[in-house]
């Protein structure tokens, strides 16, 4: 089984999307990995443009037609997609096979609520939305991969170390081979949280997390502590570096539009067999 290249981020644009992927990641393991912004889509107003989010309040012909152009402008128009139902947890949903009874399983439990897709077949997509949150994707070198959603109580409670265990069981390899990537969310800058979070969070993971003013919470630090108590190696962790408050006219935040927006994804899947 071969190596991953160590992961890295790059802007590029596919299909006229611009998103954050990791073409060498693509070549060598057959695994797209994509973080995708407001820029390329159909719907309009405070959901402009590349909403992928259905329960937000947009035009639900609107985000199908923006998951659809998704689909396309990555080449993916013959793969299944899943989108599970978000619920701030750290359920994860194992898709194993691509059949059609393993996927309506799959979607089953996905719609029940979950925070987190284990996808081990080829043709099958995991998309999954935000607008501040952390998006978290893991790949393994035979091209199993997860993608879940590290909100701060999913983050607390762990769901970055356990997709990661999760994933790397399924695949037969220690988690220090899996590539990592955390893609655009709200930053420390701007994640001002409670005594009683930021507490949780220093417990969890440190205080390294927490600034010193007590109040503003770093989730790209947390996830990585979490993510090394796993065993995954620190080289192998990747983090975007965008924070979407600060860039509310490239993504969709919550905190800067006062909670009504669209949700940009973080989506992955192996291109081939």
């Amino acid at each position: 089984m071969a190596e991953l290249p160590l992961p890295s981020l790059a802007l590029r644009e596919l299909g006229g999307i611009p998103l954050l992927t990791d073409d060498a990641l693509a070549r060598t393991a057959g695994v797209r990995v994509a973080f995708t912004g407001r820029a390329g889509g159909v719907s309009a107003g405070a959901y402009a443009a590349l909403n992928l989010g259905s329960h937000v309040g947009d035009d639900l012909a609107a985000v199908e037609e923006n998951r659809r152009v998704l689909m396309a402008a990555l080449g993916l128009e013959g793969s299944a997609l899943l989108v599970p139902s978000q619920v701030h947890g750290t359920d994860l949903v194992s898709v194993p096979s691509a059949d059609a009874a393993a996927l309506k399983q799959a979607r089953a439990e996905a719609a029940e609520g979950a925070d987190g897709i284990v996808v081990g077949a080829p043709s099958v997509a995991a998309l999954l939305c935000f607008a501040d949150c952390a998006p978290v994707v893991l790949v393994a070198p035979d091209g199993r991969f997860a993608v879940a959603h590290a909100g701060w109580r999913g983050c607390v409670a762990g769901i970055a170390a356990k997709a990661a265990r999760v994933l790397a069981a399924d695949a037969g390899v220690p988690t220090s081979q899996l590539n990592a990537y955390v893609g655009p969310h709200i930053g420390p800058c701007c994640f001002e949280v409670g005594d009683d979070v930021a507490a949780r969070f220093a417990a969890a993971f440190g205080t390294g997390c927490v600034a010193e003013d007590g109040v503003h919470v770093s989730l790209a630090r947390a996830l990585a502590a979490d993510l090394a108590a796993a065993g995954v190696d620190p080289a192998r962790v990747c983090e975007a570096g965008v924070c979407t408050r600060c860039h509310p006219d490239e993504y969709f935040s919550y905190r800067a539009s006062g909670g009504v927006c669209g949700r940009h994804g973080a989506l992955a899947c192996r291109l081939e067999g």
